[in-house]
């Protein structure tokens, strides 16, 4: 998004980011504690975990730099998340408050329970988003005048192929467009070369690489 990445936690090499928030020798070393704490809950329970306690920069711009780095899930830890046991998770696939969740248990089988069911139901709202992406840019098209509409608008045309290599380098030359898979998943027959007019086995999909 405009923010920079969005990883799905199944891909990401960091899951968590732990952000200690204290003022400069003032609750540091509780909130620190706190914070290690919850890094080693996570770890033990096999979750890819990253403390970030780089006194060099503000925790804002700490925020900023992981939801760019799309780490899937930050949690929060000031002074009094600690004095109430607690933590703050926010989620990189919701910005702002939406995203936050406040008075998050520590305790290690509520952390650990609330951390992995947080991760799923990411990965579930990101894989869900694509796919609705994808559906809602695929264009059927029946001839080749269609094919160069749909990726005029910057669409992915999906038609019957039966097309030869020059038919496709026509294609690319044409429009910029090369075929970017068949689709395990074909659609019922029968299908009619978008290029050719011959009857087609598949159908296949072409679309812009960037």
């Amino acid at each position: 998004d405009d923010v920079g990445l969005r990883l799905p936690p199944a891909l990401a090499p960091i899951q968590v980011v732990v952000v200690p928030i204290a003022q400069k020798n003032k609750d540091k070393e509780s909130v620190n504690a706190a914070a290690s704490a919850v890094v080693k809950t996570l770890t033990d329970a096999g979750v890819r975990v990253k403390l970030d306690d780089d006194e060099r920069n503000s925790p804002g711009w700490k925020f900023a730099q992981w939801e760019m780095k799309g780490v899937p899930i930050r949690v929060e830890i000031g002074p009094k998340d600690v004095a109430n046991d607690a933590c703050v998770l926010a989620r990189r696939d919701k910005p702002g408050k939406e995203g936050k969740e406040f008075g998050v248990s520590v305790e290690p089988s509520a952390l650990v329970g609330k951390v992995r069911e947080t991760l799923a139901d990411v990965q579930s709202a990101l894989l869900s988003e694509a796919r609705a992406f994808r559906d809602e840019n695929i264009v059927d098209v029946t001839s080749y005048e269609e094919l160069k509409a749909a990726i005029d608008a910057g669409k992915w045309a999906r038609g019957g192929w039966e097309g030869s290599d020059a038919d496709e380098e026509k294609v690319k030359e044409d429009t910029g467009a090369t075929i970017r898979c068949f689709p395990f998943d074909q659609p019922a027959g029968p299908h009619t070369c978008l290029m050719t007019g011959v009857e087609a086995k598949e159908v296949c999909l072409f679309a812009k690489s960037y």
